[in-house]
């Protein structure tokens, strides 16, 4: 048990700030990614919608 205890190893303040910006930068990626297929998929039913009631 002791063995294993000295095994735990904590992060330092330095990785804790990197994981941390990492996480930020990949929600602010996946939000932009997200906004754009749903502005193009938006796009792209308005512009489906125009065709099928010119006719």
């Amino acid at each position: 048990m002791r063995a294993e205890t000295r095994k735990i190893t904590w992060t330092s303040r330095k990785e804790t700030w990197i994981t941390s910006v990492m996480v930020f930068i990949m929600v602010v990626m996946a939000s932009l990614f997200f906004a754009a297929i749903d502005g193009g998929l938006g796009l792209a039913t308005t512009q489906l919608l125009k065709l099928a009631t010119a006719g």
